[in-house]
């Protein structure tokens, strides 16, 4: 994978942006509530006919899904996408749609097209969607006003938090990569896959897997050498699960797998199902700083093309 994306054209007052639902069915007031946010932030809204549909779990049929998505990357006044939530089906529009340099927007099932646009060559944003935008869950609305930060100027700001007794010191650089970790190792042997490219900082969360489930995904990691390849580990939320009869947790098992190796690796960052999800750019050159008194993961802007 060439590792030199391209930074989307900036927005500006006006600009427009584009909500489709290319997985699961969304509540539409969530969706208004967005489209509100944003014209509240200075854009012009579209929202795609079918981001308020249903059929069955999903917001369409993959035809619907895909005739949104080929429809705003169509349409040269569309300046960024706005994913409504994940859920599951994004990775119904892989190999069917081709991304143009234009901000994508989304996390969790998004993951997916995250992996689409980095495949292209382009640079997307793992962070806020409908519900976060129209509820404003962070305090503050930290997380959202970083989303427009990173549109209107291209560089994510710093993300600090504070040091975890799991973290391993240490200091890294390299291109940032990642997401919904279930999702992407979905994507292993295929053109979209984004773990394990050398010289990345890995980026990783998921809610509602069990233990063993991520231990497996962490042994497959393992076996392919993709932890022999990156620069450095990031280990958000991972939500909704139960400790594992053995009497581990996620961070537990997470760190013993990683123990072998000499990468940085920093635990509980404010990235994942949260309320406190912050956004980070996939595909921006980072530095992840760990410490004993905390971590902070940096745009390098000085490696920005």
């Amino acid at each position: 994978m060439n590792l030199n994306f391209a930074t989307p054209p900036l927005l500006h007052p006006g600009d427009l942006v584009a909500i489709l639902s290319p997985a699961s069915a969304v509540d539409p007031q969530l969706v208004s509530g967005a489209s509100e946010a944003l014209c509240n932030a200075g854009f012009r809204v579209e929202t795609l006919p079918g981001a308020c549909g249903r059929s069955g779990t999903y917001s369409g049929s993959v035809e619907s899904r895909l005739a949104d998505m080929r429809a705003v990357l169509a349409n040269s006044d569309v300046k960024a996408i706005l994913c409504s939530r994940g859920g599951y089906g994004c990775v119904h529009l892989l190999g069917s749609v081709a991304p143009r340099p234009v901000w994508l927007i989304g996390f969790s099932d998004v993951s997916a097209l995250h992996a689409l646009w980095l495949s292209s060559g382009v640079r997307s944003v793992h962070g806020s969607m409908a519900k976060e935008l129209s509820l404003r869950l962070c305090s503050g609305d930290e997380a959202n006003r970083r989303l427009i930060q990173i549109l209107t100027s291209g560089v994510m700001p710093s993300i600090e938090w504070g040091a975890d007794m799991l973290n391993r010191p240490g200091l890294a650089s390299g291109v940032l990569l990642g997401g919904n970790l279930a999702v992407l190792d979905g994507l292993a042997g295929t053109p979209y896959n984004i773990i394990g490219v050398r010289d990345s900082i890995l980026v990783i969360e998921d809610i509602a897997e069990p233990v063993y489930k991520v231990e497996r995904i962490m042994h497959r990691l393992r076996l392919s050498g993709a932890f022999d390849r990156i620069a450095g580990l990031v280990v958000g939320q991972f939500t909704d699960y139960r400790p594992d009869a053995n009497g581990e947790t996620m961070e537990e098992m997470i760190a013993r797998m990683v123990a072998p190796y000499s990468f940085p690796v920093a635990f509980n960052a404010p990235i994942g199902h949260i309320n406190g999800n912050l956004p980070f750019v996939e595909g921006c050159r980072a530095v992840l700083k760990v410490s004993a008194s905390g971590v902070v993961l940096s745009d390098d802007s000085s490696g920005r093309p």
